[in-house]
């Protein structure tokens, strides 16, 4: 089978392509790509444990825990362990991280118009995106 005929492949150029348009936007406000995630769920939910931020970026502790340590360091966020249950860790915005939402919220838009997508063919495509990562245990691949 022919490169252009790999789902997979589209799927990760794309991937890399809009991540790349990410980066400056990024590098203004001090934050990677996968802090951002992290902070686009924080922002969106407020405190949570480590594994419910996996859930929603599929990604497991192994891989969550340097990343939010790093952010603590930088004063983003607070790692504290559950009174109810000290092997469960909170995650909660610090003022610093609360703040950094106002400077990043033109962020999304600016991207998107550097993609030059249309509504109608976002909205499908995040319909079926949605649907490919719901019919699949994504965090267990």
């Amino acid at each position: 089978m022919a490169l252009s005929e790999h789902l997979c492949f589209k799927i990760y150029a794309l991937s890399r392509y809009i991540t790349g348009l990410y980066k400056p936007y990024l590098d203004e406000i001090s934050l990677t790509y996968p802090q951002y995630l992290v902070m686009v769920v924080l922002w969106e939910n407020g405190e949570m444990n480590i594994g419910k931020i996996g859930e929603h970026l599929h990604l497991d502790n192994g891989t969550l825990t340097p990343l939010l340590k790093r952010m603590e360091t930088h004063h983003l966020l607070t790692r504290t362990r559950s009174t109810e249950d000290e092997r469960v860790v909170l995650i909660n915005l610090t003022e610093n991280g609360k703040i950094l939402q106002e400077k990043a919220k033109h962020i999304p838009e600016a991207v998107q118009k550097c993609i030059h997508l249309n509504e109608k063919t976002k909205t499908g495509l995040m319909a079926a995106l949605d649907e490919m990562l719901s019919s699949q245990k994504i965090s267990d691949i």
